[in-house]
């Protein structure tokens, strides 16, 4: 299930207070961006004990109880997970990853609050969470009887939300730093293939690491860490990055002249990040129109195709990098720009030779 209409971590609270207290919620998102973490806070905050229940951990009789006799009759006894006398959070974790049959058994949990006698105390609520087809991640269709009990709710990432967390949290000061300049890389799509991808919940896996460590890690280690919690671009990038910080060598000493492009052979990953953060650069700076572009741009305009030559001779892939399309095929820099590139290159080549 998608949704063009989305809520950030920062709106979600808020929202579930006004709704998961009358109706049970279904929160959709990608995998790592938080959605348990962010229901067992919201409990926390309520006073309530958050019970987390697995979909994909499930089988019908651990939701509906096993029979008992009593008074000669027999009756369904509710798990004792399930069963309690005080208001509290039920979680219904990969509800959509779970077997028709699990699915059918939530009905009447879900929609009348009861598993056969027993009835959720006054004052509990039901949250159910899951991930979306799309995101390569096990996940069932959904009954329309069980969509239809539910209030949908599509949660997205957020940098400014995560930063403030992971600012609050002690997150590895390389990681927020690597993200203040990416924001965008702070999540993204899950492959087709089976490879680290990177989620907030993978950034936070990587922090760990790096305390674990410290700011002594060697590069190699540094690399291997990387490569396992995130996808592979920015893992690369990643390892730039971090090069650039014990080493105080930075975008905008190239862009003064008072430092060229990392050539060694060693220092393609810096190269790789530089080349991204220099696209980031011009993509963010320089406007739509030429006309609109203050001296100080226009200044900068012309530095850039200068130094796009330069990094074209160290590495064409680098090169191509900074003035390629977007993801759907579109012009990611100014058409403006692009003209003069492809107008003042060749006389920008001959005047280096």
């Amino acid at each position: 299930m998608h949704s063009a209409i989305t809520v950030t971590p920062a709106q979600l609270p808020d929202l579930l207070l006004h709704v998961a207290v009358v109706r049970p919620v279904f929160l959709w998102g990608a995998p790592g961006i938080g959605k348990s973490s962010l229901v067992r806070d919201f409990a926390a905050s309520l006073g309530l004990e958050c019970v987390t229940l697995v979909g994909t951990q499930l089988a019908a009789e651990d939701l509906i109880g096993v029979p008992e006799l009593r008074d000669g009759r027999s009756r369904f006894a509710p798990p004792e997970s399930i069963a309690r006398d005080e208001p509290y959070c039920l979680f219904l974790d990969e509800l959509n990853s779970s077997g028709p049959d699990v699915q059918k058994a939530f009905y009447s949990l879900i929609l009348d609050r009861r598993i056969g006698d027993y009835e959720l105390p006054a004052g509990s609520i039901v949250i159910g969470a899951g991930n979306r087809s799309s995101d390569n991640a096990l996940a069932r269709p959904m009954a329309s009887a069980l969509v239809n009990r539910l209030i949908h709710v599509h949660l997205r990432a957020s940098w400014a939300d995560w930063r403030e967390w992971a600012e609050r949290t002690g997150i590895h000061h390389w990681v927020i730093g690597y993200l203040t300049e990416r924001p965008d890389h702070l999540w993204s799509a899950p492959p087709k293939v089976e490879e680290a991808f990177s989620t907030p919940r993978s950034w936070h896996m990587l922090s760990d690491a790096l305390h674990s460590y410290g700011d002594g890690i060697g590069e190699e280690m540094l690399g291997l860490l990387a490569a396992g919690t995130l996808g592979p671009a920015h893992a690369t990038a990643f390892g730039g990055y971090v090069k650039i910080v014990r080493h105080r060598y930075g975008l905008d000493a190239i862009v003064r002249g008072d430092a060229g492009w990392p050539s060694a052979p060693g220092d393609r990953d810096l190269l790789y990040f530089l080349a991204e953060a220099f696209r980031a650069r011009l993509i963010k700076d320089l406007p739509a129109g030429k006309s609109h572009a203050s001296a100080g741009l226009r200044q900068f305009a012309h530095r850039a195709k200068a130094m796009l030559v330069e990094l074209a001779e160290i590495s064409l892939e680098c090169g191509r990098l900074v003035i390629a399309p977007d993801a759907d095929g579109n012009p990611a820099l100014p058409a403006w720009f692009l003209v003069e590139v492809s107008r003042d290159l060749p006389r920008l080549v001959a005047a280096r030779a």
